[in-house]
């Protein structure tokens, strides 16, 4: 029986279907055997019914052929527990798709909240860039509150991207990581510090007028919460397959936040 350590699991990685990746399941795959990995998640961006938004995702009728990639790595590499997944927008029409096609029909095992979008007066607004006033902020975490609450999601993807949209750390700042925190907690959903995010934060050099995410208040305010996160590289070419996860435990233990086990995501050992 295996179970993984968090340096050598993997559950946020994309491939070329989405329009800003490279590599298929199996190259991700073949990478991330040379660091020791257990346990590889391929979580593409969820096609949306219609082919909304689907300029930087994959388009429905590439689903069949990105779950059929992902059971040929499965077969393929045998020593590793390569499991099936997407990162979700939670738009409300799209969550039926979700439980019974996803979930259901196709048995993935596993999606992933995402906001990478804000519902705001009838219309999605940029989460990372367009969180510029409180009210805005406030629709954040309104929709990452609730995305807490869908039993649909494994865990929360980069719950604290709001944080490129501000110059540096406020009270707006402050409430609306509060409020994520709380919501975390209540509902015992993992939240995630995101390995892309740390390895931009390298290329910039602290160069740039935001503070870039993982944003620290946030990780250091999760310190207080009874929350759990999640270390992932969010992988979009496949030699950056484990990528900054290491890093991202790292900072996970500096600041004293547990990481969720295996059995606490519900992945069954090997």
């Amino acid at each position: 029986m295996t179970v993984s350590s968090p340096c050598r699991r993997n559950l946020h990685s994309h491939t070329f279907r989405c329009k800003h990746a490279s590599g298929d399941a199996a190259d991700y795959i073949r990478h991330a055997l040379n660091t020791g990995v257990d346990t590889y998640g391929i979580s593409d961006h969820t096609p949306l019914p219609g082919d909304r938004y689907n300029s930087h995702r994959m388009d429905m009728v590439e689903l069949d052929d990105y779950h059929r990639a992902i059971k040929e790595a499965q077969q393929a590499f045998p020593e590793v527990r390569v499991l099936a997944g997407l990162e979700c927008e939670d738009f409300d029409d799209c969550r039926s798709f979700y439980e019974d096609e996803i979930l259901g029909q196709r048995n993935f095992d596993y999606l992933i909240g995402a906001g990478h979008f804000t519902p705001l007066r009838d219309q999605w607004e940029d989460s990372y860039f367009g969180m510029t006033s409180a009210a805005k902020l406030r629709a954040y975490s309104d929709h990452l509150c609730d995305l807490t609450e869908s039993s649909l999601y494994l865990f929360i993807a980069h719950p604290d991207v709001f944080g490129l949209s501000s110059e540096h750390w406020n009270e707006d700042l402050k409430a609306c990581s509060h409020d994520i925190l709380a919501a975390a907690e209540a509902n015992q959903k993992p939240l995630e510090i995101n390995g892309g995010g740390i390895r931009q934060l390298a290329q910039r050099s602290g160069k740039g007028v935001h503070p870039g995410f993982p944003l620290r208040e946030f990780w250091e305010a999760a310190s207080d919460y009874q929350v759990t996160v999640v270390c992932n590289s969010d992988a979009h070419q496949p030699d950056h397959a484990m990528a900054s996860i290491k890093e991202c435990v790292q900072y996970a233990e500096e600041l004293g936040l547990t990481i969720a086990s295996d059995e606490q995501l519900g992945i069954k050992p090997i």
